[in-house]
């Protein structure tokens, strides 16, 4: 590759790695609100809270990559065009043709990677987030952890915590078990501890007292005891099933599904496998947009802007186009086709922007604007 197209690549990765990051960060913070509350009410800790968030980038980087990728490539050739250095290189005969090489080398590398996130890492993100939480509303210990608060584990038993140490140790512990109304029974525990244990959840008691009543209520017996183990895992319920979302499925899964699956289901799986097929083809699109809107018409500063804006525009609808292609073709296949016609399309009539000149210098327009 030429000095100078290695030395616009690497204008390029910059401002696309930039508006990737930002785009992510605003997005995933956006998107994780959604776990706060089951972090929260379920007793989990913070490095599980961004290990959910992690598994979560892969989906969002589906869509942003080839966003930022336009937006990162159409600011970095305008700030060669704008700092007169597309007029240096054309100076040095170096060609719209030699331009492109390294904008296409760029969106070869933006296409690799969300073909791997879309086709591996989000399917394999969203499954392992969905099982992880599944076992987080299953942890009925975890539920228990509620200091200072009578939580209702099942009907009949609530718990109390007074404390809890940093360690992991429980200070006051209360069981009140009343699903048998004509012998309640009440622990009370000075300390105690939850542990998680090959056969489920089990809250261990240490120097305690059992209350038990009967008689309704005339007779109560006292026992003490040094250490009573309670079984949690008795009100976690049956293990769910696990019911895999569109988005949880390999592209193998999406083109051969189950037989005995509805025919909008299959549409549905259709749709989607030729939707992640095609999602980073708009990186072709959005690369010959950015290249007609720089390189092409006059370097007044007006010019460039108009040119500019309306480059956003047509991205935008392309993309939109796209996005609105996919209920078409969940009711019916024939309209998977327009998944690929589309951002043909947008890079073709971007292409024939440049078809007349595109070999030519990049600024040749230079000339005309002198004059």
């Amino acid at each position: 590759m030429p000095r100078l197209s290695f030395y616009v690549l690497k204008q390029l990765i910059g401002p696309i790695a930039l508006f990737a990051f930002l785009m992510t960060c605003v997005v995933w913070l956006t998107d994780s609100l959604r776990l706060l509350d089951l972090v929260i009410n379920r007793g989990q800790s913070a490095p599980t809270f961004v290990y959910l968030t992690i598994l979560i980038l892969p989906s969002l980087l589906v869509i942003i990559l080839p966003i930022a990728f336009f937006a990162g490539t159409l600011y970095a050739l305008h700030r060669l065009n704008a700092d007169s250095e597309l007029v240096v290189m054309s100076s040095a005969g170096f060609s719209r043709a030699q331009l492109g090489l390294p904008v296409f080398i760029a969106a070869a590398i933006v296409m690799a990677l969300t073909y791997l996130c879309g086709l591996y890492l989000m399917p394999a993100g969203q499954r392992t987030m969905k099982n992880k939480v599944v076992d987080i509303r299953a942890d009925i210990g975890a539920a228990a952890l509620n200091e200072g608060t009578f939580t209702p584990v099942s009907k009949g038993v609530t718990i109390f915590i007074r404390e809890i140490d940093p360690d992991g140790r429980i200070r006051g512990v209360l069981v009140h078990d009343n699903r048998n109304p004509k012998h309640p029974i009440s622990y009370l525990a000075e300390s105690g501890q939850i542990v998680q244990t090959p056969s489920g959840a089990r809250l261990i008691m240490q120097d305690g007292t059992l209350e038990m009543s009967s008689q309704g209520g005339a007779r109560l017996s006292v026992l003490r005891f040094q250490r009573d183990v309670f079984d949690l895992d008795q009100f976690a319920g049956p293990a769910p099933v696990i019911n895999r979302a569109v988005s949880e499925m390999y592209l193998s899964e999406l083109l051969w599904p189950s037989a005995n699956l509805s025919p909008r289901l299959r549409n549905a799986y259709f749709a989607e496998a030729n939707n992640r097929i095609s999602q980073p083809l708009y990186c072709l699109a959005f690369a010959l947009i950015a290249l007609a809107a720089i390189t092409r018409g006059r370097r007044a500063r007006g010019a460039n802007a108009l040119r500019m804006t309306l480059a956003c525009f047509a991205a935008a609808g392309v993309r939109i186009a796209g996005y609105g292609v996919q209920g078409l073709a969940e009711n019916n296949q024939i309209f998977c086709v327009l998944f690929y016609v589309i951002p043909l399309l947008g890079a073709g009539l971007a292409f024939m922007a440049l078809a007349t000149r595109f070999s030519g210098p990049v600024a040749a327009q230079t000339a005309e604007a002198v004059s």
